[in-house]
């Protein structure tokens, strides 16, 4: 009988203590400075890259790490740190996500190091899906993409919103409606190169929390980029909206995911370990705190309206890294996610998040409410798990929508 573990390996154990010693020496003394200051904490993102965390080649050895935890467990150190900055660091991966889920080797090979840069001269990327009217719903997307045959140019125009890393980003990835008539199936994915006329960027956002992590609209107007730049190349495309076409002529639905689609499903595990480094940050303060502040002549966790508490908090934290774990095991090994498994993950660390925090600055009291201890960020910061990339009604209609049999669009 093969042997059944849940224990990480000593490379893994290597790895996320490397990862947890950066988190605790680098991110966390930097994080109240750069919440506060809300820009992009590039100092902080170099440090990564010098010691190797922000590259190219950490990405790729943790996402194919055999066992799919490697991604999960940095994500979770990271977090740990803080949100805002983390999310700084791993922001660029989504677009990274995007090629690697639906580009070509070449474009995989041409553009993502583009994306980081180098460690004296760091670069970012952004994943541009989000508009003003369409959010969750990606069937109102409205940015076009045009095909000018006779230049081998596409032409983007549009309006892209809630982008992280939007306009500051060396490379930006665009989803854009190529046939209109087709809804969510007529997507494609488009690179758009450094420098490229016609892409700038609006509104920065002033947010509730991830302070330190850049968020804006992505204006494009008229914005020609090679034709190479269609993420998978035109022939693929072409055929994909051929057999749209073909469904929908004869009455049937097809299930062939669009291009964001497929991104935010590769990705949704991550989002979730996310969640589970800030939950569990958060519990960490309040566990600590309990334990020292005296009230009543007794430590505060003798008392069981606090020790309850930290006892769910601890076991949902557990309950949601091993959904999380779970899901990204089922991907690295081929699994299908017969039951939306990404989106569970996703969902329920995500939850958990939200009520942890919740309960940290509640256990702490009017500590807690102040911005003396981390537990006010990390409650606020906690706010954007169920929000992005898939809200927490978008991950249930997923799952309801996988277990029924009906196509998710």
């Amino acid at each position: 009988m093969a042997e059944f573990t849940m224990e990480l390996n000593e490379d893994q154990k290597q790895v996320r203590d490397w990862i947890h010693g950066f988190a605790a020496d680098v991110i966390r003394p930097a994080a109240a400075e750069w919440d506060e200051r809300e820009e992009t904490p590039w100092p902080v993102i170099q440090e990564a890259a010098k010691v190797g965390i922000y590259s190219l080649d950490f990405y790729a050895q943790q996402f194919f790490d055999p066992t799919g935890l490697g991604i999960p467990m940095a994500m979770e150190e990271l977090f740990w740190g803080d949100a805002g900055i983390a999310l700084s660091i791993v922001g660029t991966g989504l677009a990274a996500i995007g090629v690697l889920a639906n580009g070509t080797e070449e474009q995989i090979g041409t553009w993502i190091p583009q994306m980081y840069g180098t460690p004296d001269d760091v670069k970012v990327a952004a994943f541009c899906s989000s508009e003003p009217d369409a959010g969750s719903d990606v069937g109102a997307m409205r940015t076009r993409a045009v095909y000018d045959q006779a230049a081998d140019e596409w032409v983007l125009n549009g309006t892209k919103t809630w982008a992280t890393n939007g306009g500051i980003a060396n490379v930006h990835i665009v989803v854009a409606v190529v046939d209109p008539d087709l809804g969510t199936k007529g997507h494609g994915s488009f690179i758009v190169p450094p420098g490229t006329p016609g892409l700038s960027q609006g509104q920065k956002f002033k947010k509730h929390g991830i302070r330190a992590s850049h968020t804006a609209e992505v204006v494009l107007e008229d914005v020609r980029i090679p034709g190479s730049c269609l993420l998978g190349g035109k022939e693929k495309l072409d055929e994909r909206l051929a057999r749209a076409r073909e469904k929908a002529k004869a009455g049937g639905g097809e299930r062939v995911k669009n291009a964001a689609m497929a991104t935010f499903e590769a990705s949704r595990p991550a989002v979730g370990a996310m969640a589970v480094g800030t939950a569990r940050a958060a519990y960490e303060v309040a566990l600590d705190y309990a334990k020292t502040r005296t009230q009543f002549g007794r430590p505060i966790i003798d008392n069981q309206g606090v020790a309850f508490q930290l006892a769910d908090m601890r076991t949902q934290i557990d309950a949601a890294r091993l959904l999380v774990w779970r899901a990204s095991w089922m991907a690295i090994a081929g699994k299908p996610f017969t039951a939306a498994e990404g989106s569970m993950s996703k969902l329920y660390a995500s939850e958990v998040a939200k009520k942890v925090t919740a309960q940290a600055v509640q256990i702490l009291g009017g500590n807690g409410f102040t911005r003396e201890y981390p537990v006010e960020r990390m409650h606020r910061d906690a706010a954007i798990y169920t929000i992005f990339e898939g809200t927490s009604e978008i991950q249930r209609l997923v799952i309801a929508r996988t277990l029924s049999g009906m196509p998710i669009r």
